[in-house]
C-alpha cells in the first residue's frame, strides 16, 4: 500500500467521523449534550459541548493536513515533471511551412487532352 492510498483511508474516515460529530451537534445548545440532563453526571453538559467543539476543530485541521499532504504525495509515475503538456504540444507540432502543397488549379485542356467548360 502506498503512501497516498493511506492518506486517503485515513481522509475518508475522518471525513466520516467529522459528519457524524457536526450531526450529534445541536445549533442551539441541544443535540447529545440535551440527553445528559442529570446533574450529577461524570461529563455534564457544558463539558460535552467543550469535547464536541474541539473534536470538530481537531478532526477539521486534521482533515486540512491530510488533504495537503495527500497532494503532496499523488503517485506521478510517467510524468514528465520539468515540461507541461502544452510545452510538449508546441514542441512537437508540425511546422505549418514544411507541410507540401497540393495543386489549387485545375489542369490545362492541352495537357489532358479534354476541354474545361469554363474556358470559352
Amino acid at each position: 500500500m502506498t503512501l497516498f492510498s493511506f492518506i486517503s483511508i485515513l481522509i475518508i474516515l475522518i471525513g466520516i467521523l467529522l459528519t457524524l460529530i457536526v450531526l450529534v451537534q445541536n445549533s442551539k445548545g441541544g443535540g447529545l449534550a440535551s440527553n445528559f440532563s442529570g446533574s450529577n453526571q461524570v461529563m455534564g453538559v457544558r463539558k460535552t459541548t467543550d469535547f464536541l467543539e474541539k473534536a470538530t476543530w481537531t478532526l477539521a485541521i486534521a482533515l486540512l493536513v491530510l488533504c495537503v499532504t495527500a497532494s503532496l504525495t499523488i503517485p506521478r509515475q510517467g510524468v514528465d515533471t520539468n515540461r507541461s503538456v502544452i510545452e510538449n504540444q508546441i514542441r512537437n507540432a508540425v511546422d505549418p511551412t514544411q507541410i507540401p502543397e497540393f495543386p489549387t488549379t485545375l489542369p490545362d485542356a492541352a495537357t489532358t487532352g479534354t476541354q474545361n467548360p469554363n474556358q470559352e
